[in-house]
């Protein structure tokens, strides 16, 4: 015999106990996101070369990662910033990741 008050049980503690892995975006989705948007520019200098850092999370339990200006600008070998934008994606709130792109010289 079925008992229903223990799989309701169960399903309600699985909500509650689940995270939901969730990167900042200008707009969200929980089924699927991928969007990107502006952070700042500089009108005066020129992008001639792109860096990239990125942090990942998984259930919103383990987040990993640097998404720093600094070590995007790193990554590029980027001295003088012209734009910085980031680009969000995530799954089902089981997978997020959050990536900053600057472009400079």
């Amino acid at each position: 015999m079925i008992q229903w008050g223990k799989i309701f049980g169960l399903g309600l503690a699985l909500c509650f106990f689940m995270g939901c892995a969730m990167a900042s975006s200008p707009v969200s989705g929980f089924i699927y996101m991928d969007v990107k948007g502006p952070i700042t520019a500089d009108a005066g200098a020129s992008a001639v070369k792109e860096g990239t850092s990125c942090a990942t999370s998984i259930l919103g339990w383990v987040a990993t990662g640097d998404a720093s200006i600094e070590a995007a600008m790193k990554q590029g070998g980027i001295s003088k910033v012209a734009t910085i934008d980031s680009n969000s994606n995530g799954i089902l709130g089981i997978y997020a990741k959050f990536c900053t792109v600057v472009r400079g010289q």
